[in-house]
């Protein structure tokens, strides 16, 4: 699997393209601002949308599902049930933060701990990971190739997501740390929901905010 993440918007959020190169259609994760440039890099690669999937619904990760339903009316968005209501409440989000809102999101499906999304005969599991919101989940390859797993606001390179947004909880997001992320593979690559990325070894000795124990 081939991870790509670019980062946009005015919260320099990370967009992720999971892709199985043996497959036209990819996985699109956490579509927020500007994610136009990214429909724009599908099409120069000849890559269709296969679903949009969440790792949680705040505005700088979901703002984009609109836009995407736009252009591909057909398209699901999975999301977490526990996360539904900021999903749904999108247009609140924006308003705090003082942006128009985004039109509805029309197509949702929901994730599940342990369920197995397949791209191309390829496995993507989904790990409930509640803290940063309610809804978390993260997504871990269980491809051919080196270990991977995008992360979103769980954890970043020497951070950790916030609590003191809708739903969050310091307790939950720090078992959620010791209990999903820290118990992946040491080189386990880590693609954030902000920032470069990181390995659960690096977090596992030198996170200052979780330790391993």
């Amino acid at each position: 699997m081939k991870v790509h993440s670019f980062t946009l918007g005015p919260f320099a959020a990370n967009c992720v393209v999971l892709e199985n190169p043996g497959s036209s259609e990819v996985l699109l994760v956490d579509p927020g601002f500007e994610v136009e440039q990214v429909l724009a890099w599908l099409a120069k690669e000849q890559k269709s949308i296969h679903a949009v999937v969440l790792t949680h619904a705040h505005l700088d990760h979901a703002w984009g599902c609109a836009t995407v339903q736009g252009s591909f009316p057909e398209l699901v968005v999975w999301v977490h049930r526990q996360d539904l209501p900021l999903l749904q409440n999108l247009p609140m989000q924006a308003q705090m933060f003082g942006f128009p809102p985004p039109a509805p999101v029309t197509k949702v499906s929901f994730l599940e701990d342990q369920q197995i999304l397949w791209l191309g005969g390829e496995k993507v599991v989904v790990r409930h990971t509640p803290g940063h919101s309610p809804g978390h989940v993260i997504l871990v390859g269980e491809d051919s190739g080196a270990p991977w797993a995008v992360v979103g606001d769980v954890i970043f390179a020497g951070s950790v997501g916030r609590t003191d947004l809708w739903g969050g909880s310091w307790e939950q997001l720090e078992a959620s740390i010791r209990g999903v992320v820290y118990r992946l593979p040491d080189h386990t690559v880590l693609y954030p929901g902000h920032g470069p990325t990181t390995t659960v070894r690096q977090e596992r000795v030198h996170n200052p905010f979780v330790s391993a124990f």
